[in-house]
């Protein structure tokens, strides 16, 4: 019983590394870059400059490495891994090691200018809908938020469909910082 009732107060409990929601047709997976401490960029910030950014720490780099390990000992590969150009969720990319990493400029974040969300989940939508085969997405919280309405964690893998009322959550993969 007490199981059950973890299940209805908490649901992204059973979702938790639910694999096999990658095998669903039209299964997307969209990741939260790994572990960055703080909340938001310094003041300063520049794009194409990482010592502006708030980045991965050692933690983070673990973390992201972890996650790959995990796809790959599954023989999960992707033929596209997505990125944002933030280089924490470039790095997340291009350490998971699971496929060619591409910047999209659709993952860019949002956070310091909410006006943008909606023009940003169509850019992702388009994203998606443009491409095809096994797509990984690295992007950041408010991306994955404003596309499926979930929160998520740093690090943390939602398996995604996309329907005629936007993205539906098929499941979850989270590997611990």
């Amino acid at each position: 019983m007490r199981f059950l009732l973890v299940f209805l107060f908490f649901p992204a409990f059973a979702l938790a590394n639910d694999w096999q929601a990658l095998d669903q047709p039209g299964a997307i997976a969209i990741m939260r870059h790994a572990l960055a401490p703080g909340a938001a960029d310094p003041a300063d910030f520049t794009l194409g400059d990482c010592t502006t950014q708030r980045n991965l720490d050692a933690q983070g780099r673990a973390q992201a490495r972890a996650i790959g390990a995990a796809f790959r000992e599954r023989g999960i590969r992707f033929d596209k891994v997505f990125t944002s150009q933030w280089c924490r969720c470039r790095e997340t990319a291009e350490l998971l090691d699971v496929g060619p990493v591409e910047e999209a400029p659709a993952l860019n974040s949002f956070f310091d200018d909410f006006s943008e969300e909606e023009a940003s989940t169509n850019a992702a939508k388009a994203l998606i809908s443009e491409t095809s085969g096994a797509r990984l997405m690295v992007t950041h919280q408010v991306n994955i938020s404003g596309l499926t309405g979930r929160s998520t964690r740093s690090g943390e893998v939602l398996i995604i469909r996309m329907t005629g009322d936007g993205a539906e959550v098929l499941g979850a993969i989270m590997i611990a910082p």
